[in-house]
């Protein structure tokens, strides 16, 4: 007879491991059940073909037993280490920051770990290392933050063995994607400003090679030309406060400029106060819009308007994704086909923005 730590007979059924307070294993739960391993593992991974009362047995054994099934258990009864990995490039910033919270947040939700690489540099060398790094760690799957063109060709010879989904670049026809309508936000800017009865619209762009960046002054350029308004240079910054700045001053001294578009919220918070050093009122002299809705363009002075990105939207959707892909491992990748999320953008209006003058 098999006794227990406190001397008495251990209960009928019952594993000699689950004593005086021992943590119940999988042994336990199937002993106890009147099944196999094997079945045990099924409920736990959800296997359809487990009868219903099965199922029941074996769950009500668990509650019996207190048995909560430890992550490892659950890899091995699947396969998986349930840990996915996320690369991303200039994580400060407010995009890519709320981007990988959503990302946390989702992946907490079903059940899975994350694994985070924030890069520095986007060349090939140092990305192949990260996704290596990551493959090694035993990654179910890879989300790629690759906010610059050089990041999705390192992505691309990076040859993958995992599924993948990719944020702002298009790798190839089998890749998913997920990205902010940056076009389509760009355009609602412009508009919005156009429809104020400005002649035209001055464009603090984002730095080359970042495809954001880049989308949003192709819009504004094709918004501008359509409109049959004027098409001024763009003015180049960095995506920070400090080149807003330096660029707002440079436009401050133009009367002519009376409607700005910066392509962030940072650079158009930098304009605004170059605008306020010069004496240039806004929005009575000159209306600005941003680009991100940050959670302090509510709080300026003026309220900033600008265009909400929904990074919430934009990570849960590509870890939804990432797991569909996860899911479907044992298909080619064409015959799931190539999936790209395009997330809408919304213009936000607040006192920033007004009439032309006169």
């Amino acid at each position: 007879m098999t006794r227990s730590a406190a001397g008495g007979a251990a209960p009928k059924g019952r594993s000699r491991r689950n004593f005086a307070g021992a943590r119940p294993v999988m042994d336990d739960v199937a002993r106890l059940a009147g099944v196999s391993k094997q079945t045990v593992s099924r409920v736990l991974n959800d296997n359809p073909a487990v009868r219903a009362e099965t199922r029941e047995s074996v769950l009500e054994a668990m509650r019996s037993l207190g048995y909560r099934p430890s992550r490892s258990a659950r890899s091995l009864a699947s396969g998986r280490t349930r840990m996915l990995g996320v690369i991303s490039f200039d994580a400060a910033r407010y995009g890519p920051a709320s981007t990988l919270t959503a990302i946390n947040t989702a992946a907490q939700d079903a059940g899975y770990l994350v694994s985070s690489i924030a890069l520095d540099t986007a060349d090939r060398d140092t990305v192949v290392q990260a996704v290596d790094r990551l493959s090694a760690e035993g990654a179910d799957g890879v989300i790629a933050i690759a906010p610059q063109r050089r990041v999705g060709r390192a992505l691309a010879g990076a040859h993958l063995d995992i599924p993948l989904v990719v944020m702002d670049n298009a790798l190839d026809d089998d890749t998913p994607m997920v990205t902010a309508d940056s076009r389509g936000g760009a355009r609602l800017a412009t508009e919005h400003l156009l429809g104020l009865g400005h002649r035209t619209v001055r464009h603090i762009a984002g730095p080359t090679g970042w495809t954001s960046a880049e989308r949003r002054a192709a819009s504004w350029r094709e918004t501008l030309e359509k409109a049959g308004a004027e098409v001024p240079e763009p003015l180049v910054g960095d995506w920070s406060a400090d080149s807003g700045y330096e660029l707002g001053r440079r436009l401050a001294r133009d009367p002519d400029v009376t409607a700005v578009f910066a392509s962030n919220d940072q650079m158009a918070l930098g304009a605004l106060r170059a605008f306020h050093e010069a004496g240039r009122r806004v929005p009575d002299d000159v209306s600005v819009v941003g680009y991100d809705d940050i959670p302090e363009a509510a709080h300026l002075l003026p309220p900033l308007t600008t265009i909400r990105t929904d990074f919430q939207e934009i990570g849960t959707r590509s870890l939804r994704l990432l797991l569909a892909r996860i899911d479907g491992a044992e298909e080619p990748a064409a015959a799931l086909g190539a999936v790209v999320s395009v997330i809408p953008a919304h213009l936000i209006v607040r006192r920033s923005t007004g009439p032309a003058p006169a």
